[in-house]
């Protein structure tokens, strides 16, 4: 598999998919503001079903799922094998979703105080808090969806057919763009409930999707009666502790939500909300598409013994993921003013809320690298079984964050939480990495150690010149909505075109280097069977 394609072709889908999420995004701010409403849905409506997808759709389940799969594959079953396999998981995980999802509807009062801390600063009356569960039992539904959509995304990325599962959410931005486009309400109230509602929409539309995609595949799962043979009690064990190690940003984010709820007033939700969406932006792009694709790939080159070429091929990975984050980083502490209001800065979102969310947008991305290299560390543990490790540094980064959160709000305001995720996710990986390191799976080579100092200094140059030539940009950041979004692009090209130049000035990368990234093979990808 050559790596750099495969993270362009799901990286690419996935860019597509984040950049529907600002048009998204910026359609919600437009028409609901910085307010109770936007709050109810960003901070627990909607965060429900953003949980879930990056624990099980991004992280636990296809963690635990595609190394037993693949396992199956190349034993002497082959892909028939692995098959069976999947309708049994299948046979086990549907019945649970079932009952879960009905649970959580009926719970959706105390689920939805314990996400928001009550809302206590903003002292919501009866009905706003009414309104606040009504949000949550629409968007319950979605947990359901994307979990039996994450059971088939994992079979086609063993598959390789990784873009087909990465397309995926562009369906759901879709259902929530032309909810918001073609029926919000007169007010804010009105429009967050279509926002629900479209959450729900999306979440059928992508399981669709990936079911006529197996089946496109020769994957045609059916509903057996659940037994909890061995297979299957070795998927639920190795499943319970990866949520928790895959979701340690997600977990991080619901504990500053609750405490912001709690502590902080009205809009804070909000903006923490909408830094976090732009900041998920290159992690989208970059960690999520690498973790996808190095899971796979590392588990079948152990499963061959092929402990070297996982090795280099994670190496890489951190390179690449690298590469791609810390311009990102660097343009999200200079000009973040600025890309959010740009974005959001129209309608009902002002002035005063632009500024507020680009101090936190700035704490968050303190921890991209951070956040981009827990997706692409974790692999290593995943492939060889391990969910053990990863969950045990999560839950110490979790305690962090909660101890970050409780300090830095008192002084800080809404930048506390963010800016204490950030720090959390940064021990969470320096631990992941410095564990590989002492047991022998993972070492620095020379490209790696050579090529990241270089980097640094290149996305400082572009920082730099960003941050001086952004007042050139300043008077249509702020006009009619095609002047930003034209902005905008001038904005982000300047800021790749001067990174790039900084690379090559600074030798952090030279044309063949990025000819040989480009033909560089991991693990063939023609033998389904492994």
């Amino acid at each position: 598999m050559n790596l750099a394609k495969a993270l362009g072709s799901v990286g690419g889908l996935t860019l597509a998919s984040r950049v529907l999420a600002l048009v998204r995004d910026s359609l919600a701010a437009r028409y609901v503001g910085a307010g109770f409403a936007s709050d109810a849905f960003n901070g627990v409506a909607f965060r429900l079903p953003n949980m879930f997808r990056a624990l099980f759709a991004e992280g636990a389940f296809s963690a635990a799922f595609i190394p037993l799969f693949n396992r199956k594959a190349a034993g002497e079953g082959g892909l028939a094998a692995a098959h069976d396999f999947a309708e049994r998981a299948l046979a086990v995980l549907f019945p649970v979703l079932v009952l879960f999802t009905l649970a959580l509807i009926v719970a959706a009062w105390p689920v939805t105080w314990a996400l928001s801390g009550g809302f206590s600063r903003q002292n919501p009356t009866d009905d706003q808090f009414a309104f606040a569960v009504t949000l949550s039992r629409i968007t319950i539904p979605y947990l359901a969806l994307i979990s039996l959509a994450s059971l088939l995304g994992g079979i086609l990325n063993s598959l390789d057919r990784f873009w087909v599962n990465a397309a995926a959410p562009i369906l759901l931005n879709l259902a929530m763009i032309l909810g918001l486009w073609l029926f919000h309400g007169a007010d804010e109230y009105e429009t967050a409930r279509v926002q629900a509602m479209s959450v729900t929409v999306g979440g059928a539309l992508q399981l669709l999707w990936l079911v006529l995609a197996c089946r496109g595949a020769g994957v045609k799962l059916r509903l057996r009666r659940p037994r909890f043979d061995g297979d299957v009690r070795e998927l639920l064990r190795l499943i319970i502790p990866a949520a928790a190690g895959a979701g340690a940003q997600q977990v991080n984010l619901l504990v500053s939500t609750a405490l912001s709820g709690w502590l902080l007033t009205s809009g804070s939700i909000t903006y923490i909300y909408y830094a976090d969406r732009l900041n998920q932006l290159p992690l989208g792009l970059i960690g999520i598409g690498l973790g996808t694709i190095l899971l796979p790939t590392i588990s079948r080159m152990l499963s061959r013994g092929e402990e070297q070429a996982a090795m280099e091929t994670q190496n890489r990975g951190i390179e690449l993921a690298l590469f791609l984050t810390l311009p990102a980083t660097v343009a999200f502490l200079t000009v973040a003013e600025p890309i959010v209001r740009g974005l959001f800065q129209y309608g009902r979102f002002t002035a005063e809320d632009a500024q507020r969310c680009g101090w936190a947008l700035s704490a968050f991305s303190i921890g991209l690298p951070a956040y981009v290299l827990v997706k692409v560390l974790t692999p290593g543990y995943y492939a060889r079984g391990d969910t053990k490790t990863p969950v045990r540094y999560a839950m110490l980064s979790i305690l962090i964050n909660i101890a970050g959160n409780i300090a830095l709000i008192p002084t800080l305001g809404h930048v506390g939480p963010p800016l204490a995720t950030a720090l959390s996710s940064t021990v969470n990986v320096g631990l992941l990495y410095l564990t590989l390191v002492r047991r022998g799976h993972f070492a620095a080579d020379a490209g790696l150690r050579g090529r990241l100092p270089r980097l640094a200094v290149a996305a400082l140059l572009m920082g730099a010149a960003l941050w001086a030539g952004e007042g050139l940009l300043d008077p249509w950041l702020s006009g009619a909505m095609i002047q930003r979004y034209v902005a905008l692009a001038v904005l982000v090209g300047a800021g790749v075109a001067l990174y790039g130049l900084a690379c090559f000035v600074t030798g952090a990368y030279r044309l063949s280097d990025l000819r040989a990234l480009m033909r560089r093979r991991g693990a063939p990808a023609t033998d389904k069977n492994g």
